[in-house]
C-alpha cells in the first residue's frame, strides 16, 4: 500500500515505503559483477608479498628464481617500483598512510608491510610464486604492546573533534559530589571483515587509467591514485558498481596502487584481489582502546562532574585517532566536563575508520558507566539518562537540530517491557541460566558533504539519475530511485539511477553515515528544477534534457546545530556461570534517525549493527603476539562473529524525527545501530549476573574468573 506523507511542503509518496531493493534480482541470481568478477582481455594477476618481520629493513628481494617460475611476468620491489608522491592532503582532509606509497623504500614499520607483488598470468600462478620468493632482512626490535600506562602517549586531535575539551573545575566537583563513580573501561582490536574482498582491477586505455574497484568512493579513488602518480585527475576513471561491503576499509589501499604499478609496468590489465588474511595487515582496523570515565552527581542522579579519557593507538607511519572520548561531548552535559582523546605510536598496521569510529567503543564505556552511576544512586538507568538530557551542546553550546533521544526511550521501554523489571541483579532464573536486562543511549552525527547530480529526462519519458554515489551493500542505489521519484512526481519505475563512476563529479563518499543525505540532497535538486523546466516547456526534445545540481553553497549555508541521530538500545541475556556463557537472547533498538527514505533496506541497517553489538560484546577480538608482533588467527578461524547461531531475535524501529534543514529529511542510519549495542548486552550481564565487566569481548573464561572473585 502507497501513503503520502510531508516534508515541510513536498509530498511523498515513494520516500517511507518499503521497496525491493532495485538490483535484488541481479544479485540474487549472480548477474551483478563485484570487482574480481569483471572480465578483461589478456588480465594479469598480482599476489601481494608481505613482510615477516615487525620491524627492520629488507637486505635483498631475490626475484630472479621466481621471474623463471611458470606463468610469472614481473616482481615488482623497493628497488624497481614505480616512484610515487604521498605530500599531499587527501579528499578527507588527511595525508594518505604512507602503506599506499608501497615499494618505496626498505623500511619495515610492521609485519605484513607490503614488500613485493607478484604477477603472472592466473592468480594460481602469482600465489605460488609469490610464497616461493625469498626476501631476506635486518630485523630491529619492535614494541606492539598496548596499555592504558604507556608512557609514550600523547594528546591529539583526531576526526572526532579536538584532543582536548575541558569546562569548569572537575575536581572541585567531584569532590562535592555526593555519588562518584570512577572507572575504567577496555575494547580490543576489531577487524572489518567485509564479506567481498578487496579487490581491483587497473588497466591503460587509450592514455586514460581506468580502475575497477570496490570502493566507498570512486572519485576518492581516483583523486588519491591521480595525486600519488603525478596524473592529471582528468585523466583517471574509477568504476565500482557493486561493492559487498566496506565499513570504512574500502578507501585508497596498497592493493591498488600495486595494480596501476603493474598496468604501467606491463601494458596490460592487472587483477590485485587481497586474501582475508592481507586485510587484517592492509586494510584497516579498529584501535584498542583503555578508556577512564568519572562521574560526580547529586543524590538525585544529576550530573555535576563528567569526565571520559580515551587512550588508542596508531602505527608509527601514519596518525588515526579512535575518538572513543566522542560521545560525552554529546550525551550527557555536567558543570564540569572534561574530555580527551589521547594516542601511542606502536610497530603495529595502521588503524581506520570502522563503523561508528570513535562512537562505538566510545558509548560501551561512557553508557556502562552511566548504568553503574544509576545502580549508585538508585535510580533506573532510563531516569537517570532522562534527568541528564542536555538542552544544548554540552561541549559546542549548540542547538540541538532535533533530539528525540527521550521518545526512543519511552517507546522502547513499553515495548521490551522495562516496566517489569526487577533492577536487583542475580534474582531471575530458568534452569541453569541467570536472566538479565540492560539498556543503553546511542547518537552519531549526522551530516552532508556536497555533492552533484545530474538528472536526464529521456526521450521515451523514463529518467535517469547520475551521480558518483556509492552503494556499499546499504541499498542506496533504491534510496535514491525513491527520492528521485518524489521529486520528479513519477512513479519509481520510470527512474532510472546510475551510480560508482568518477566520470560522474564530485560527490560524497558512503561514509560517517552521511551518504544516503548527501546524494538525495543533490538528486532533489536537479530533480525539482528539471521537473520545472519540463512544465515550461512543449514536450521532450528527442535528445532529452539534463540539468546539473552542485550543493556546495547550500549545505556550506547549513546553520551551525548539533545534528545527530539518535537511539535506545534494549538487550536480554541468559548467562550460565557454571560454564561462563553468555546468550542474547533478545535485542530491541529504537531510533530517531530522520526520515526513514526505505523501512525495508533501513531495518536492516539498523539490525545489522545491532549484532555486529553482539559481536563486539562477545566475541570479537583480535591478539598480537608480542614477540613476533604479528596477530594469532589472522583469519575467520582465529578472529570471532557473531554468526547466525548466536543472532537471537533482533528487532528495530524509529520514532518520527525528520530533520528540518534537509530537503528531505533525512538524518543517517549506517552507523548508529552499533552505537550502544555492546553496552545494553554488558549492562544485562551485570543485572543477570551481579557482576560488572569493564572489558570486552565478555568471553566464558572472563565470566568464570570474575564469578570466583565476586
Amino acid at each position: 500500500m502507497t501513503t503520502t506523507t510531508t516534508t515541510g511542503t513536498r509530498a511523498t509518496k515513494a520516500v517511507g515505503t518499503a521497496h525491493t531493493r532495485v538490483e535484488g534480482r541481479d544479485k540474487v541470481t549472480g548477474a551483478a559483477r563485484y570487482a574480481g568478477e569483471i572480465p578483461f582481455a589478456e588480465l594479469a594477476h598480482g599476489w601481494l608479498v608481505l613482510s615477516t618481520i615487525t620491524r627492520g629493513r629488507v637486505l635483498s628481494v631475490e626475484a630472479e628464481a621466481v621471474l623463471e617460475m611458470p606463468g610469472v611476468l614481473t616482481v615488482l620491489h623497493h628497488g624497481n617500483a614505480p616512484r610515487v608522491d604521498i605530500d599531499y592532503v587527501g579528499m578527507l582532509g588527511m595525508s594518505p598512510d604512507p602503506t599506499v606509497a608501497v615499494f618505496q623504500h626498505d623500511r619495515v614499520p610492521h609485519a605484513g608491510w607490503p614488500v613485493a607483488l607478484v604477477v603472472a598470468e592466473t592468480s594460481e600462478q602469482a600465489r605460488e610464486a609469490a610464497e616461493a620468493l625469498v626476501v631476506h632482512y635486518e630485523e630491529e626490535p619492535h614494541d606492539v604492546t598496548f596499555s592504558g600506562e604507556h608512557p609514550d602517549a600523547y594528546t591529539a586531535q583526531g576526526p572526532g573533534g579536538p584532543g582536548v575539551t575541558e569546562k569548569g573545575d572537575l575536581e572541585a566537583e567531584l569532590a562535592a559530589s555526593a555519588v562518584v563513580l570512577d572507572a575504567e573501561y577496555s575494547t580490543p582490536e576489531e577487524h572489518h571483515n567485509s564479506m567481498e574482498p578487496h579487490a581491483v582491477t587497473a588497466l591503460w586505455d587509450g592514455g586514460r587509467l581506468e580502475v575497477v574497484d570496490s570502493n566507498q568512493g570512486t572519485l576518492w579513488v581516483a583523486g588519491e591514485l591521480a595525486k600519488l602518480f603525478s596524473l592529471d585527475p582528468a585523466s583517471v576513471r574509477v568504476r565500482s558498481e557493486h561493492v559487498g561491503g566496506g565499513f570504512g576499509s574500502k578507501g585508497v589501499r596498497a592493493h591498488q596502487v600495486a595494480a596501476v604499478m603493474a598496468t604501467t609496468a606491463l601494458s596490460r590489465p592487472v587483477r590485485v584481489v587481497m586474501t582475508r588474511r592481507q586485510t587484517f595487515s592492509l586494510a584497516g582496523y579498529r584501535s584498542p582502546t583503555a578508556q577512564r570515565v568519572r562521574l560526580g552527581a547529586d543524590a538525585e542522579g544529576r550530573l555535576r562532574a563528567l569526565e571520559h579519557r580515551c587512550l588508542s593507538l596508531t602505527s608509527t607511519v601514519h596518525e588515526f585517532i579512535e575518538s572513543g572520548a566522542g560521545p560525552a561531548r554529546v550525551m550527557y552535559d555536567a558543570p564540569a566536563h572534561h574530555t580527551a582523546n589521547r594516542v601511542v605510536r606502536l610497530d603495529v598496521p595502521s588503524p581506520t575508520f570502522m563503523r561508528a569510529p570513535g562512537e562505538a567503543p566510545g558509548s560501551f564505556a561512557l553508557e556502562s558507566a552511566l548504568d553503574e552511576l544509576a545502580e549508585k544512586c538508585g535510580i533506573d538507568p532510563i531516569e537517570l539518562r532522562a534527568r541528564n538530557e542536555p538542552e544544548r551542546g554540552p561541549v559546542s553550546g549548540l542547538p540541538f537540530s532535533t533530539h528525540n533521544l527521550s521518545a526512543c526511550f519511552r517507546e522502547g521501554a513499553r515495548r521490551f517491557g522495562w516496566a517489569d523489571r526487577d533492577p536487583r541483579p542475580g534474582l531471575r532464573r530458568e534452569g541453569r541460566w541467570l536472566l538479565g536486562t540492560g539498556t543503553a543511549a546511542a547518537s552519531f552525527f549526522a551530516g552532508a558533504g556536497p555533492s552533484t547530480a545530474a538528472v536526464t529526462a529521456e526521450a521515451d519519458g523514463t529518467f535517469t539519475v547520475r551521480i558518483n554515489a556509492a552503494d556499499i551493500g546499504t541499498g542506496s542505489r533504491t534510496a535514491l530511485t525513491l527520492v528521485a521519484a518524489d521529486a520528479l512526481q513519477v512513479p519509481t519505475d520510470r527512474v532510472r539511477v546510475k551510480i560508482g563512476d568518477s566520470d560522474f563529479g564530485p560527490a560524497m563518499i558512503a561514509g560517517g553515515s552521511m551518504g544516503t543525505r548527501s546524494w538525495s540532497w543533490a538528486v532533489t535538486v536537479a530533480a525539482d528544477e528539471l521537473r520545472e523546466r519540463l512544465a515550461l516547456s512543449d514536450g521532450i526534445p528527442p535528445e532529452g534534457i539534463t540539468v546539473r545540481s552542485d550543493t556546495t553553497e547550500a549545505v556550506g549555508a547549513l546553520a551551525q546545530k548539533e545534528r545527530h541521530s539518535f537511539g535506545a538500545q534494549f538487550a536480554e541475556v541468559a548467562v550460565d556461570v557454571a560454564t561462563g556463557e553468555v546468550r542474547v537472547r533478545r535485542m530491541l533498538g529504537i531510533f530517531a534517525a530522520g526520515r526513514i527514505v526505505n523501512p525495508l533496506t533501513a531495518r536492516g541497517q539498523f539490525t545489522g549493527g545491532m549484532i555486529w553489538g553482539i559481536s563486539m560484546a562477545l566475541h570479537e577480538e583480535a591478539i598480537r603476539d608480542r614477540n613476533t608482533g604479528a596477530l594469532y588467527g589472522a583469519d575467520l578461524a582465529g578472529y570471532h562473529l557473531a554468526t547466525n547461531a548466536d543472532v537471537p531475535l533482533v528487532e528495530a524501529d524509529w520514532v518520527d524525527d525528520p530533520d528540518p534543514d534537509d530537503p528531505v529529511g533525512i538524518k543517517g542510519i549506517g552507523e548508529i545501530g552499533v552505537v550502544g549495542a555492546a553496552a545494553a548486552i554488558a549492562n544485562a550481564v551485570w543485572h543477570a549476573t551481579g557482576v560488572r565487566h569493564r572489558s570486552l569481548p565478555i568471553r566464558p573464561d572472563r565470566v568464570l574468573e570474575a564469578g570466583a572473585h565476586a
